[in-house]
């Protein structure tokens, strides 16, 4: 059995890495280390990069469409992983999920209708209601024993009137796994509302053990659910996604609007990569969800011997944990300041997951080489004190 080295440390800058090369635009200044967006810095898996070097032998690139192959691997992996008995005809290729979402509000919704969203949550499920001139409607969580919770008192009080429910799935920021439950809940009270719910689920794969994702396509048909192997596999670059429903008026009008916008077509590479990645990924995904379960673990300890102050939520699934650092009195401006400038680390500041409610809140990006993290936790343990 072949073991991968998570421990690799790749040089990423020069290479239109948006999280690397875009330090300066975004952060005003290049000698940061970048924890901020949501890929990782371990190699891309090697039976991905072979099966892209494989069509690339064949030297004409022309308009392409997905194999067979690609269609048994993707129906495969649903079902072993998720129990999604899909067919063919059940599932949709999307050229990444952000645009999936934007399609669903413009198929699916009008102007001026109300969209809800749990806050903090993933920020273009913020931006993109209120971009295309639907109105956002907000439901705070709660932060309950170091995990966050749905406040389902106030959840279904703001889900009056709503057309649409956008839910992370597993959530994001901070890898919270919902469980059937929670989503059984979520799926009573919007069936009741006759809201659509749209389930992101591209942190499904990385869902760390002993955790279990539960799809929310297992618990109601009335949703769509969107899936990808780019976080898993990190191969987010090839915009390769797919979107699954199991209801079929929703699924013929969803598909129908989507055909008739040309979007089906992915490039070679997304075909090619998925399928290799589906077939082929099961030994390199326990491999790094065990290094990333490795990093959680040193993510906890490190706080609770060096920074105690620090309120985190650590993930349950993904490489992203949220931390509150709130106790230490400063102002945001000023703690932004100090992890740019002095601890010279790229965080995702907390305001851009739900305004205001969330200054003095980050979001640490965990995939990485263990070394990387340790060396930015011992800088920011030292801005601080």
């Amino acid at each position: 059995m072949k073991q991968y080295n998570f421990d690799e440390t790749i040089e990423r800058k020069g290479t239109d890495c948006f999280k690397w090369d875009a330090l300066q635009a975004m952060y005003g200044r290049e000698d940061l280390t970048p924890m901020w967006v949501a890929d990782m810095d371990f190699r891309s898996p090697d039976f991905v990069m072979e099966a892209i070097r494989k069509r690339c032998a064949h030297e004409v690139l022309g308009y392409t469409m997905p194999s067979e192959g690609y269609w048994q691997a993707v129906t495969a992996w649903l079902d072993k992983h998720y129990n999604i008995k899909a067919s063919k005809s059940d599932l949709h290729f999307i050229p990444g999920i952000v645009a999936g979402i934007a399609y669903a509000l413009l198929c699916l919704t009008q102007p001026g209708d109300r969209i809800l969203v749990t806050t903090p949550v993933y920020p273009p499920f913020l931006n993109l209601p209120k971009d295309s001139g639907r109105t956002l409607v907000c439901s705070p969580l709660k932060i309950v024993n170091g995990r966050f919770q749905i406040d389902f008192e106030d959840f279904e009080r703001r889900i009056e009137g709503c057309k649409m429910f956008i839910m992370s799935n597993p959530h994001n920021p901070a890898g919270t796994v919902w469980g059937t439950e929670i989503l059984k809940k979520i799926a009573d009270i919007c069936e009741r509302h006759n809201v659509i719910v749209i389930s992101d689920e591209i942190h499904a794969d990385l869902t760390l053990p002993p955790h279990r994702h539960v799809s929310y396509s297992t618990v109601s048909s009335k949703g769509i659910t969107f899936m990808a192997p780019s976080k898993t596999f990190n191969i987010a670059g090839l915009g390769s996604s797919v979107c699954y429903i199991a209801n079929e008026t929703l699924r013929k009008r969803f598909f129908g609007w989507l055909d008739a916008l040309g979007v089906a077509g992915g490039n070679i590479f997304a075909f090619t990569a998925a399928e290799a990645a589906f077939a082929n990924g099961e030994e390199w995904l326990r491999q790094m969800l065990d290094y990333l379960s490795g990093n959680v673990l040193t993510l906890a300890e490190f706080l609770k011997r060096n920074m105690p102050k620090v309120k985190a939520v650590l993930p349950e699934a993904s490489y992203l944990a949220w931390l509150d650092f709130n106790d230490y009195g400063l102002t945001h401006d000023q703690l932004k300041n100090k992890l740019i400038n002095e601890a010279k680390v790229a965080l995702n500041d907390g305001t851009t997951f739900g305004g205001d409610a969330y200054k003095n809140c980050f979001r640490l990006n965990l995939g990485c080489p263990r070394t990387q993290l340790l060396d930015v936790l011992e800088r920011i343990k030292s801005c601080l004190q």
